[in-house]
């Protein structure tokens, strides 16, 4: 059983619409019975890994998860002096080590013809095979394998070597691979197991999704002739408590990192953009920005485990917070006795109660 890192986080957030769905609605779970707003794992990895925070703190050892990565390397092929043709085709091949490229249909090819394509749509068409079909996560080893690669053919100016393409790499840097894991369908040798587990934060109380209906006005209609507004509009938010889990297995970021420093750095940041970083959906007609209130971080060999269960029956009443703490540790009091000890050390920080320290929550994880 691996070394795991548990942390269970308490952070409440004013109106918001921080991950939407498809109709533009916070996203919503039937938990207990009754609804609870959501926000997905996938968003909160996003935010976390994009964050200042993960640049700063693990400057270097952060990779670039696009399709267009052939794009990038044709415009760099294009600066340092290659003809159109060539950084077209080497691009292309460059991309294809990482994933299926896309490709252009019958209409498309002869549309990328007509002389009378505009410079935009020709642009888009040009690049559509430059990219690949699925998502791949590019390391900050396997984005240097590519510049350098670019640099040689530059200088050198004729065709690919077959063995100057082993661009990708089993064994990387990036701790946002690491943590959050890569899967490229054209080549699993390569893949990545995720060393991070994170649950979708969900509310501990029952929601209901409401609508702000608003108003634009135009600034120089000055009401002589219509009084009506500019702009109408909507949009829909919600309010919440939410409970957030996640797990960190230390022994596999350890094995797929292999750097001790790098390790302690990327647990620390995780834990850092957990409690301080939020998506950014909405913000700007919202302004919700908030960090956690209640850390709980459980160190240990033990099989992990949410304590989501002790959202189950929603909270109500007006101590909310309070009410979801103590529900919390006496849930985890109750799994330990019932269980035998989940976890060979625990530490908590309380803004509510000024206990311990977003720091101390980083030692305790890392030592």
């Amino acid at each position: 059983m691996g070394h795991f890192i548990q942390l269970h986080l308490l952070t409440s957030y004013p109106p918001a619409n921080l991950n939407r769905d498809d109709l533009g609605r916070p996203k919503t779970a039937m938990m207990g019975g009754v609804p609870r707003l959501r926000v997905s794992s996938q968003s909160l990895k996003r935010a976390w890994r994009t964050s200042e925070i993960f640049e700063t703190a693990l400057k270097g050892h952060v990779g670039t998860r696009t399709k267009a990565m052939g794009v990038k390397v044709y415009e760099s092929l294009l600066e340092k002096g290659v003809t159109d043709k060539k950084a077209l085709e080497w691009a292309k091949t460059i991309a294809a080590v990482f994933g299926k490229p896309k490709s252009l249909s019958k209409s498309e090819e002869a549309k990328l013809k007509d002389p009378e394509i505009s410079d935009k749509e020709k642009e888009a068409l040009t690049n559509k095979p430059l990219e690949i079909e699925q998502l791949a996560h590019f390391s900050p080893e396997e984005e240097a394998a590519i510049n350098a690669l670019e640099e040689t053919l530059a200088s050198r100016g004729d065709g690919l070597q077959a063995d100057e393409l082993n661009l990708l790499r089993a064994k990387h840097t990036g701790a946002d691979i690491a943590l959050f894991g890569r899967m490229l369908a054209s080549s699993p040798a390569y893949n990545t197991e995720a060393a991070a587990q994170v649950a979708h934060a969900i509310s501990v109380h029952k929601v209901a999704v409401e609508d702000d209906f608003f108003t634009a006005v135009d600034d120089l209609n000055n009401g002589a002739e219509d009084m009506g507004a500019a702009h109408m509009g909507d949009i829909e938010f919600g309010a919440a408590l939410f409970y957030q889990y996640i797990c960190i297995d230390k022994d596999l970021l350890t094995k797929t990192l292999a750097d001790t420093k790098l390790v302690k750095d990327t647990i620390m940041a995780m834990i850092e953009t957990s409690a301080t970083v939020a998506p950014t959906g909405k913000q700007n007609s919202f302004a919700s920005r908030a960090r956690a209130s209640y850390i709980m971080c459980e160190v240990g060999s033990q099989q992990p485990r949410s304590l989501s269960v002790a959202f189950l029956e929603p909270i109500q009443g007006n101590s909310m917070l309070t009410d979801s703490i103590a529900k919390l540790e006496e849930t985890k009091k109750n799994m330990d006795a019932v269980y035998g000890p989940c976890s060979d050390y625990s530490e908590v920080m309380s803004a509510v109660t000024g206990t311990s320290s977003l720091q101390n929550i980083m030692i305790a994880a890392v030592e």
